[in-house]
C-alpha cells in the first residue's frame, strides 16, 4: 500500500497573467543567463513565480544572499495582497503539450518526505534514481529555510503499463472545474489544469494503492530479493532532497514537537506515468570548462582505453565544433555516463575544471567553441531499464538522464504554504 503521495492545500495565483506568471525550472538554461534575461524582459514587473525563484544561472553571483532575502520578501509580500486562492485537500490534474506536439498528462500533489531518502542503499517508497550530490543542497537550504511557500518543478514516475490512474482522468474533464489554460513563454507548449477533490481524488490515490506494494513489484519486475518501491525520480532530486533535509532539521531542532503535521514534511510534486507517449528519456550531455582540453582528452584516452573502432559504451568528443565518436575498452560503470563521469571525478580533483550539465548537442557544440573548453554528447537510456536498474543497483550516476527537452520541463504555476 502507498501513502507517499497525498493531496495537499495548493495555492494558486488569481486573475493573473497566467503566461508571465509561470517560468521554466530554475535548473535549466544554467549555462545561458541570456534566457533569464529575456524572461525577466517578458515578465516587465508583473507578478510572476519569476519573484519567487532563483534560477541556478546565478548561485555564484556576487549578491546571492541580497537574491535570497529579495525572493523571501517576494514571498510575504505575495501572500499579503492575496495574489493567491487556496484548494483545501486537492490535487490538479496537468496536461501539458510539450514543445513537440505530443500531451503529457501529470497529477500535483504532495509526496511525503517520511517515506523519501536519497541516500545510498535506501529502500523507501520515493527513490532517488540519480546519485544526490550533497554539495548542491547547501544553496538550495538557503532558499528553503525562512521560506513561507514553495513551488516546485519536482516531476515523479509512476510505472503503470496499464495506465490505471492519470489516464482515466482525461475521460471525466468535463466533470472537473478548470483551473487554468494558457500557453507557456519561450516555446514551452501549452498547459491546462484541472481540480481533483472529493471522491474524484480518492479515487485517483486508491488507484495509485492498487499499483503499489511487493506483489505488483514482484510481477513486474520478478525481483524477490529487492524492495519495492512506487515512485522513483524524474526531474527535481536535489530539489527534492533538500526539502527532506531541511525537513530533517527543522525535526532535530524541535525534538520535543510532534512534527507529523507539519507543513515542511511534505513537498509538492507532479506525478507522470512512464508510459507516457510523451515521455522520452534523454542524455544529459557535460561541456567541462576552465580545463587544457588536450591534456584531458590525452589522459581520459589512456584511462578508459578510448579508439574509433569497438562496440559497447561510447562516449562523443566535441572540441571546436567537431565531433569525434570513441569506444571505452576500459569502463568502470554499466553506463557510459558512469564511465565518464568517474574519469571526469578524478580527473578534475586533480586538476580543477567546472561541468555544466547541457540538454541539448546543438548548445555543447556551441559551447565548446571556448577554447577553454570540452564537450561531451552521451547515449540515450531506455526508459524501461528505470525501476529494476534502480532496485537492482541502487542509485545511477547523477545527471544520467533527462526528460525531453529544455524547453518542455515543468514550469511554477502551483505553490504551497511551507511554514
Amino acid at each position: 500500500m502507498s501513502d507517499a503521495f497525498v493531496k495537499a492545500d495548493i495555492l494558486l495565483p488569481q486573475n493573473r497573467d497566467m503566461q508571465k506568471w509561470a517560468v521554466i525550472a530554475c535548473d535549466q538554461y544554467t549555462s545561458q543567463p541570456e534566457y533569464w534575461e529575456k524572461v525577466s524582459k517578458i515578465v516587465d514587473g508583473a507578478d510572476s513565480a519569476l519573484d519567487l525563484i532563483l534560477p541556478e544561472a546565478y548561485l555564484e553571483s556576487d549578491d546571492i544572499r541580497q537574491r535570497v532575502d529579495r525572493i523571501h520578501a517576494n514571498m510575504e509580500e505575495y501572500l499579503d495582497k492575496g495574489v493567491f486562492r487556496e484548494y483545501k485537500n486537492s490535487l490538479i490534474y496537468v496536461e501539458r503539450i510539450q514543445s513537440d506536439g505530443k500531451l503529457r498528462a501529470g497529477i500535483v500533489g504532495a509526496v511525503d518526505l517520511e517515506k523519501y531518502e536519497f541516500r545510498e542503499g535506501s529502500v523507501s517508497q520515493i527513490r532517488a534514481t540519480e546519485s544526490t550530490v550533497v554539495e548542491r543542497i547547501p544553496p538550495r537550504i538557503k532558499v528553503r529555510k525562512n521560506a513561507p511557500i514553495e513551488l516546485p518543478h519536482i516531476m515523479i514516475l509512476i510505472d503503470d503499463i496499464r495506465k490505471t490512474v492519470i489516464e482515466p482522468l482525461a475521460q471525466r474533464k468535463d466533470e472537473l472545474q478548470k483551473l487554468y489554460d494558457f500557453t507557456l513563454m519561450q516555446g514551452g507548449g501549452s498547459i491546462k489544469g484541472w481540480l481533483l477533490d472529493g471522491k474524484t481524488a480518492d479515487d485517483v490515490l486508491e488507484a495509485l494503492r492498487k499499483l503499489s506494494g511487493k506483489e505488483e513489484f514482484v510481477k513486474k519486475y520478478g525481483l524477490w530479493n529487492c524492495a519495492p518501491f512506487t515512485f522513483a525520480m524524474g526531474d527535481g532530486n536535489h530539489s527534492l532532497a533538500t526539502a527532506k533535509v531541511y525537513y530533517e532539521r527543522l525535526k532535530e531542532k524541535n525534538p520535543l514537537e510532534d512534527m507529523s503535521k507539519h507543513p515542511a514534511r511534505y513537498a509538492l510534486a507532479e506525478i507522470v506515468n512512464l508510459h507516457s507517449p510523451a515521455l522520452e528519456f534523454q542524455a544529459i550531455h557535460r561541456i567541462i570548462k576552465r580545463v587544457d582540453p588536450d591534456k584531458l582528452i590525452a589522459e581520459m584516452r589512456k584511462e578508459l582505453a578510448l579508439s574509433e573502432k569497438g562496440s559497447g559504451q561510447w562516449i562523443t568528443i566535441v572540441r571546436g565544433g567537431m565531433r569525434m565518436k570513441l569506444y571505452a575498452h576500459r569502463t568502470t560503470s554499466k553506463l557510459a555516463v558512469g564511465t565518464l563521469q568517474n574519469f571526469l571525478d578524478k580527473y578534475m580533483d586533480k586538476y580543477g575544471g567546472k561541468t555544466d550539465y547541457i540538454h541539448g548537442e546543438d548548445v555543447v557544440e556551441q559551447l565548446s567553441q571556448r577554447s577553454d573548453c570540452v564537450g561531451f554528447l552521451l547515449p540515450d537510456m531506455e526508459k524501461s531499464q528505470l525501476f529494476p536498474t534502480v532496485a537492482q543497483d541502487g542509485a545511477l550516476p547523477r545527471k544520467t538522464f533527462s526528460m525531453g527537452h529544455a524547453e518542455d520541463k515543468r514550469y511554477y504555476i502551483e505553490a504551497r504554504r511551507i511554514r
